[in-house]
C-alpha cells in the first residue's frame, strides 16, 4: 500500500489527508502560537477549562457539575468535541486538533470513516434486531468468519470464541473465569506496570497504584511479577540481561516447592504495556515465557485489547514472537469504534457450564457490522504494514528532537504505538534519570495548545503516549512531529 493511501474495494476511498479540504485544521497552523495565547489561557486565577478562555465552555462546566469525579480526560484534555473525520477532531469553538488518542487505540481507521459509516447504515438498512444476545445473526457470522480470518491458521481449527460484555475488562473478567474453570485453580500471574482494567477482578491484575488504594480485597491470590525494561530494568542490570533474569526468576518461582507461589489457573500478560508506558516484551522473553507456561500446564492469556488489530505492525502484537497463547483477549478496534469484546481460547480450556458467562450486550449487530467491515479493511488494505512503517518515521522523528533535548530519555514502541519517557535531563543519576510527570504534563499542554492531543501514561505519568489512527498519512505523521518539537521547545520555556 502506499504511504498514506488506501484503497477500498469496490470504489476509492479518501485518505485521510484528502478530507483536510474539507475538515481543515484552524488555528493551528505553524506560526499561529502567539495568536493563540489570547485563547489558551495558563493559570490557575483564569477559567476552569483555559482552552475557552474566560468564558470557558458550558459544555464542559455541566458535565464537571453532574457527572462522576471518576471522569478522567476532561480533567487532562478538556476539550468539548463536536465532529470528526479521519484523524482529525472538532471542537464546539471550531478549532481542529490531530487526535493521537484515537478513542484509547479503538479507532483504527480514524473518525467517520466511508467504511464504518457504510457499514452502519446498511446493517440499518437490513432492519437486524439491534441486540439479540447470543443467538446467532448473518452479522455475527461474518463477524466472527472475519476475526478468524484474521488470526494465525492454527486458530482456524483449534479455538473458540466467547463474546462478552462490550468492554475490554468484561473480556479480560471472562478469560480469569475460563481458566480457574478449566484448571481448577485459583491463583493468577500478572506483571508490574501492568493494565487489564478498572472492574474489581481487573484491578487486582493491574500495577497502577491510584484506583487500587480505595477499593479493599485486591489481588488476594495474584502474583506480581517483573517486566523486563531495557530502559529502567527492575533488575538494575538493563539490556537483554534484564530478560533473561526475568525469565529465569519466573522458572525458579514456579519450580521451587518453597517460593511460596501454587501453580496459577494462568499468567495473564501485555506484549506491550501501554498505561504501563509503552514497554514492549521482548520477542525472545515471550517464547521462554510460553515454553515456561506450556510445560507447566499454566494457560497463557494476551490482553490484546489495545494492541490487537494492525497496531504494532502485525495484526496480533504476539505475532511478532511467533507464539500462540492458549488465551486472546481481544476489544477496541476490533468493534470499528464502536464497543465489542471478545475470547478467543483454545478448544480444550472450553469446561463452561451453559451461562457461565453471559451479558445483555454481547449481541451487537452495528458493532459486528462495523467490526467486520474494519477487519476486512485494515486487512486489504495491509494497514499493519503501513502502521509499521509510519511507526517507524514517527519514532525516528522523535529521536532527532530527543538528540536536541536532554529531557527526553527514551524514545520507544512497535508501529503506531509509540512512547516518549520524559525525564530530568539535568540529573546524572544511573541507570536513567528520574522521570518528570509535571514536565510531561506541561508538554501535554503545550501539544494541546498547539492542535495535536496527546495522552500520559506509565509510571508517575511521565510517558507522552502516541495513538494515532492507522489511516495516518506521512505528511501528518511530520504534523505531529513538528508540532510536539515546538511543544517541547515552549514546556522548556516555562
Amino acid at each position: 500500500m502506499a504511504e498514506g493511501a488506501q484503497t477500498l474495494a469496490g470504489g476509492n476511498a479518501p485518505r485521510s489527508g484528502d478530507l483536510k479540504s474539507t475538515f481543515k485544521p484552524q488555528g493551528v497552523q505553524a506560526g499561529s502560537i502567539d495568536e493563540l495565547d489570547r485563547d489558551f489561557q495558563i493559570g490557575a486565577d483564569k477559567a476552569q477549562f483555559p482552552i475557552y478562555s474566560s468564558f470557558g465552555n458550558d459544555l464542559l462546566t455541566r458535565q464537571a457539575d453532574i457527572e462522576s469525579n471518576a471522569r478522567t480526560y476532561p480533567r487532562k484534555i478538556p476539550l468539548a468535541l463536536k465532529r470528526g473525520r479521519g484523524i482529525y477532531v472538532e471542537d464546539t469553538e471550531g478549532r481542529t486538533f490531530i487526535d493521537c488518542l484515537a478513542g484509547a487505540g479503538a479507532l483504527a481507521l480514524g473518525h467517520s470513516h466511508p467504511v464504518v459509516i457504510e457499514a452502519i447504515q446498511s446493517a440499518l438498512a437490513e432492519e437486524p434486531p439491534l441486540q439479540t444476545l447470543d443467538l446467532p445473526t448473518p452479522l455475527k457470522d461474518r463477524f466472527t468468519r472475519e476475526l478468524f480470518d484474521s488470526l494465525p491458521a492454527a486458530f482456524q481449527e483449534n479455538y473458540k470464541i466467547q463474546f462478552c460484555g462490550p468492554s475490554g475488562a468484561d473480556a479480560v473478567e471472562a478469560a480469569l473465569k475460563l481458566v480457574k474453570t478449566a484448571t481448577g485453580r485459583r491463583g493468577l500471574v500478572s506483571f508490574s506496570g501492568a493494565y487489564h482494567g478498572m472492574t474489581h477482578a481487573t484491578l487486582g491484575l493491574t500495577g497502577e497504584p491510584t484506583p487500587r488504594r480505595a477499593v479493599g480485597g485486591l489481588g488476594g491470590e495474584v502474583q506480581f511479577l517483573p517486566f523486563p525494561s531495557e530502559y529502567r530494568c527492575p533488575f538494575g542490570i538493563g539490556g537483554e540481561a534484564s530478560a533473561a533474569i526475568s525469565a529465569r526468576y519466573i522458572e525458579t518461582l514456579f519450580d521451587d516447592p518453597n517460593s511460596g507461589v501454587l501453580t496459577p489457573a494462568g499468567m495473564i500478560i501485555e506484549v506491550i504495556q501501554g498505561e504501563g508506558g509503552v514497554i514492549a516484551a521482548p520477542d525472545g522473553w515471550l517464547r521462554q515465557l510460553r515454553d515456561i507456561t506450556k510445560a507447566r500446564g499454566i494457560p497463557l492469556i494476551v490482553d490484546e485489547v489495545q494492541t490487537g488489530l494492525g497496531r504494532t505492525g502485525r495484526l496480533y502484537a504476539f505475532e511478532h514472537a511467533g507464539i500462540e497463547p492458549d488465551v486472546v483477549v481481544l476489544s477496541k478496534a476490533i468493534g470499528g469504534g464502536l464497543p465489542l469484546s471478545v475470547v478467543v481460547y483454545h478448544r480444550d480450556l472450553d469446561q463452561w457450564k451453559s451461562g457461565a458467562h453471559a451479558g445483555t450486550f454481547r449481541g451487537n449487530q452495528l458493532a459486528f457490522a462495523t467490526g467486520a467491515a474494519t477487519i476486512s479493511y485494515v486487512r486489504q488494505n495491509s494497514l499493519d504494514s503501513h502502521a509499521a512503517k509510519m511507526g517507524e518515521r514517527l519514532m525516528a522523528g522523535l529521536r532527532v528532537i530527543a538528540e536536541e533535548h536532554p529531557c527526553i530519555g527514551d524514545v520507544r514502541g512497535r508501529g503506531l504505538m509509540v512512547g516518549v519517557e520524559i525525564v530530568n535531563g539535568d540529573a546524572t543519576n544511573a541507570p536513567a534519570p528520574d522521570p518528570a510527570p509535571t514536565l510531561a504534563k506541561t508538554i501535554q499542554h503545550e501539544c494541546l495548545r498547539r492542535g495535536l492531543i496527546l495522552e500520559l501514561g506509565g509510571r508517575f505519568g511521565a510517558v507522552v503516549r502516541f495513538l494515532p489512527p492507522l489511516i495516518i498519512a506521512q505528511d501528518e505523521v511530520d504534523a505531529i512531529l513538528e508540532r510536539f518539537g515546538a511543544a517541547v521547545v515552549a514546556a522548556h520555556r516555562q
